[in-house]
């Protein structure tokens, strides 16, 4: 079963009307000091055509379900004893009650436009690095990271020379990202070894195989590895979500040009250090001095 949190309702305000009332009443028949209530819809299918979609709406007081509108049912069913009360005035009530009917048959004509876009896949990219292994009888962690995939259903699997190993390895569920994309990571501590060849293997509905991306440490700095995207570029995982490092190959000239900068930078601030010694000298040299003997400003007869 598929349950879509999006709202398709073409404006706001056919949302607030529906379950307004039932807050409300709820607010008027409750004797509790706290109040706090919310609602919530859902759009139910399990076929791309949308002939057997089911639409839902939840209301909930004080974190307490009180009721609910089921449009296989087709009126609204009470739970607690005032959830029932208001129940019975809204099934009472003939516009409330067509905007349900309304609701639930955009719905089920929505039904093809949310499977093609569930239907649409995402391929993951995959970051594996070393952390700091703290608390660890292990001096050294790698992380495998797959960000930004769907499906959801995806297997990581760590290699050591080849052959699968479960040992020291802990690993997340998959976890949402909240726009219908996931991420999940895998943790292999270890002790190095001399030529010991780690991997980390991907399998995920989007690969037409599993990917093994191995852990070589190609830029210590950087401490991620590439991987091969969609469109074939070289592109390097980022935390962030959807944020990709490019790092580039140093040129074999970029060193001595980066020297050859520094050497005439240096040249150019000793230029200007002796232009400016030269001329304190000069202006040094032709002042006059004045005694503090000399009287300046000779007796005046008054």
């Amino acid at each position: 079963m598929i349950q879509s949190p999006r709202s398709y309702l073409p404006d706001s305000m056919s949302r607030t009307h529906s379950f307004l009332p039932f807050l409300v009443l709820l607010l008027v028949f409750s004797t509790e000091g706290a109040l706090f209530g919310y609602y919530m819809a859902h759009c139910q299918f399990t076929s791309p055509d949308g002939h057997d979609a089911v639409y839902v709406e939840q209301f909930y007081f004080n974190k307490v379900l009180e009721g609910q509108y089921n449009s296989s049912v087709g009126k609204v069913v009470g739970y607690t004893k005032n959830g029932i009360e208001v129940a019975d005035k809204l099934n009472g009530d003939k516009d409330f009650m067509k905007r349900e009917v309304w609701k639930s048959n955009l719905c089920k004509r929505n039904v093809p436009l949310i499977y093609d876009e569930l239907q649409n896949s995402v391929e993951p990219y995959v970051w594996l690095r070393s952390v700091d292994a703290a608390d660890s009888r292990h001096p050294s962690m790698l992380v495998c990271s797959a960000y930004n995939f769907y499906p959801k259903q995806i297997k990581l699997t760590w290699l050591r020379d080849g052959k699968q190993t479960t040992t020291d390895v802990t690993s997340t569920e998959e976890l949402p990202n909240g726009n219908w994309l996931y991420q999940i990571h895998s943790y292999l501590e270890y002790t190095p070894k001399p030529e010991e060849k780690i991997s980390c293997m991907v399998e995920h509905a989007t690969l037409m195989k599993p990917m093994i991306y191995d852990w070589d440490d190609p830029w210590p700095m950087l401490s991620g590895h590439l991987h091969k995207t969609n469109n074939n570029e070289d592109k390097l995982s980022c935390h962030l979500a959807r944020r990709c490092l490019c790092p580039t190959e140093p040129s074999p000239d970029s060193g001595r040009d980066k020297i050859a900068v520094g050497a005439a930078g240096l040249l150019l601030g000793l230029v200007f250090s002796v232009a400016g010694l030269i001329y304190y000298k000069k202006k040094s040299s032709g002042r006059v001095a004045v005694s503090t003997t000399e009287v300046l400003y000779p007796d005046v007869t008054l």
